[in-house]
């Protein structure tokens, strides 16, 4: 039996996966002051249902995945440990000057952004490496030694180190962490050079200096989870899913947080993939998984999901820039829990504020009382009061539609269905403006794509949301409600190695190409042998981050073979790379050289038998019946309730409809018709309008 915990701003998602194969999803109230508890309560809801003891429970599970958004809420909100930098003398302000972009050229008035660590607490250390390797400066220990000592003073909880030119030669960077090890015992360090062998020396900096700060807070949640699941029962392997689609041991991600900043939402797209391929035909899918307190958005292109080292926690520029690649997700503040107000100009206003889950949406009756998304669903008759969560959880429709008539129709002179409409169009739209950012700037287009709904509160405005798209086919899975923990469910041990290795392709030095290439590879062999030992399947793949000689900015480009080998290859491979880059940017310049500023391996090694997900359907329950609904257009009107479960495959129905489980409702709206497919997923033609 297998577990896939996913926490979230408003609900932990638990998904089962039993011996047999079949699923049963669960859902729990996150509790941001304790994410643990929360996934312990989802554990003790699925033990209750399958009547036995959490500990009886837990005993019967090898594996338990989880997903965390821990981190970056640390960053987000500066819960991070008082982290000091050690870099090269002359670039002490590396972290305040950052890489001089601006969002809004000419946009003055924005504050300077203050550094991740403080100039304070940044010390420049005698030393210096040149770009070929070689030493002009030797490293002053002494110096070094004086600096620990004013980090003793300072009381400094983690230290990050980036010194110029370490990822050509690591020599002094490495002296510095035995330095620090011996005298500075207990507080953790990052060296740049092992963690993010970049060329970009802020981006570096930048990636150390994140993972340090984390380091103290992360290693303490991990050894808490570890061993509260212990004393629950667990007595399985713990993995955690990385920013990168993969997972990794609970001891590997507290040695190098900064896989797991973006942890949660990197699975969506494994299941959306999924689910692409057996529901549709479309090469491009657009997955959005929509929460209680964001939408995330992410995109399968012919069959892989792109990543990004555009990585940035906040405003681009001004925020704090990870330089550390993820898989590509945007994140906007819009979900089931989002805040719906009049501004001053008398403009209707959806998120980014979230109600979270305390106190949540007026409905919940735990103290919330601004409108939110949910709200306006309840008072539009989409969502079942008595039977949110499954029954688990009783919705105050009378508080719901209170809330609307005060916050929105009131001002909005409006009655209080048409500014329930109104909220979930605003919400729409903010959705809509998300996917167009992340589709269009990537070479998709959105009509051409099919979208995967998942998240709870995914089908409320699915539908609308692909009209505006222009996208035919909407994918609602049967799994949708915890997308994210069912992909953890999918994904495979993995870990990508990064090399520094310029190249050009008027001058290619084979040799040294592949000399790299074989270091990455001997890196993920050892890493398939030590955590990925006992794999069904082991896969290694390689990467090139390469651009055209005028550029400034690379791409990813895969590369066909572990190595380079011959001028054939070397062909292959600026081919490949003329052809992805007309892809993102519709142009190839077959004129211009290419040069490459480094190279990447990833090994992943698949651990379970089975990636086909499906959910264990409950008996005795009620197939059919009609709940009042309002919808444009249309007014209320007695509407068809189905139960997802019981639908058949290959089983249409007709909208105006209403489909629901005990975790998501989708809203089937008029002119739109549903099919259940054999894979269990429900298949919506969005028609028109």
């Amino acid at each position: 039996m297998r577990f896939a915990v996913d926490t979230g701003g408003t609900f932990t998602d638990l998904v089962v996966e039993d011996d047999s194969g079949l699923c049963r999803l669960y859902k729990a109230a996150t509790t941001p002051h304790d994410p643990v508890a929360g996934m312990l309560d989802a554990l003790s809801v699925a033990a209750d249902a399958d009547g036995r003891s959490l500990a009886e429970f837990l005993a019967g599970g090898n594996t338990l995945l989880h997903g965390t958004t821990h981190a970056i809420n640390a960053i987000i909100t500066g819960r991070t440990a008082r982290t000091a930098l050690l870099t090269t003398s002359g670039h002490g302000d590396i972290l305040v000057l950052r890489e001089g972009g601006r969002a809004e050229t000419f946009n003055f008035t924005h504050e300077f952004p203050e550094p991740y660590i403080p100039r304070s607490l940044t010390f420049e250390v005698p030393e210096r490496v040149m770009a070929d390797g070689s030493v002009r400066l030797t490293l002053d220990e002494e110096a070094v030694l004086e600096h620990i000592e004013r980090l003793k003073e300072n009381a400094v909880e983690a230290v990050a180190v980036c010194l110029l030119w370490s990822i050509v030669n690591p020599a002094h960077e490495l002296r510095i962490g035995e330095l620090l090890a011996e005298h500075l015992p207990g507080v953790p360090f990052t060296l740049s050079h092992k963690l993010n062998p970049a060329i970009r020396e802020f981006r570096r900096a930048s990636s150390a200096a994140v993972d340090a700060s984390l380091k103290p807070m992360i290693a303490r949640y991990m050894s808490d989870l570890e061993r509260r699941l212990r004393e629950a029962g667990f007595r399985g392997r713990v993995l955690i899913v990385t920013s990168q689609a993969g997972v990794i041991d609970a001891a590997d991600a507290a040695e190098a947080p900064i896989h797991i900043v973006n942890s949660g939402p990197s699975m969506a797209p494994i299941a959306g993939r999924y689910y692409a391929a057996i529901d549709s035909a479309a090469e491009d899918a657009i997955i959005a998984d929509t929460g209680g307190t964001t939408y995330d958005v992410s995109i399968v292109r012919k069959g892989n999901i792109p990543t990004t080292r555009e990585t940035w926690i906040g405003p681009q520029y001004r925020g704090i820039m990870l330089g550390f690649p993820w898989v590509d997700v945007k994140s906007v503040g819009a979900g089931g829990g989002s805040i719906a107000s009049i501004d001053s100009g008398g403009l209707l206003r959806v998120g980014p504020a979230s109600a979270g889950a305390v106190p949540g949406p007026a409905a919940y009756g735990r103290g919330g009382t601004h409108a939110t998304v949910t709200d306006a669903a309840v008072a539009l008759g989409h969502i079942d009061p008595a039977y949110f969560l499954g029954g688990a959880m009783t919705l105050d429709p009378e508080a719901a539609r209170a809330a609307v008539e005060r916050d929105v129709a009131g001002p909005g002179k409006l009655p209080v269905a048409e500014a329930a409409d109104a909220i979930l169009t605003i919400a729409t739209e903010n959705m809509v403006q998300a996917i167009l950012d992340i589709t269009v700037k990537q070479g998709i287009d959105p009509r051409e794509a099919v979208l995967i709904g998942g998240g709870g509160a995914a089908g409320l405005n699915s539908v609308r949301i692909a009209r505006r798209l222009g996208c035919r086919t909407l994918i609602i899975p049967e799994t949708g409600p915890a997308l994210s923990a069912a992909g953890a469910l999918m994904s495979e041990l993995k870990a990508e190695y990064h090399a520094a290795q310029v190249a050009h392709t008027d001058s290619f030095d084979h040799d040294a190409v592949n000399a790299t290439l074989s270091a990455l590879a001997r890196k993920a062999r050892d890493f398939a042998a030590g955590p990925g030992a006992g794999a069904l399947e082991t896969t290694i793949t390689f990467k090139a981050d390469a651009r055209y000689a005028t550029e400034v900015w690379e791409i990813e480009v895969p590369l066909r073979e572990g190595s380079v080998s011959d001028a054939g290859a070397l062909s292959e491979f600026v081919e490949d790379f003329h052809r992805t880059h007309e892809t993102l940017f519709s142009f190839r310049d077959e004129g211009s050289f290419i040069e490459i500023v480094g190279w990447s391996a990833s090994v992943t090694c698949r651990l379970s038998e089975r990636k086909d997900l499906r959910l264990a359907s409950p008996a005795g329950i009620k197939e059919k019946w009609v709940r009042n609904a309002w919808f444009a257009g249309i007014g209320w009107a007695e509407t068809d309730v189905y139960r997802f479960e019981t639908l058949k495959a290959g089983e249409r129905i007709d909208g105006p409809a209403i489909v629901e489980n005990d975790y998501t409702t989708v809203i089937v709206d008029p002119g739109a018709s549903a099919e259940r497919r054999p894979s269990g997923s429900l298949v919506v033609d969005v028609g028109q309008q």
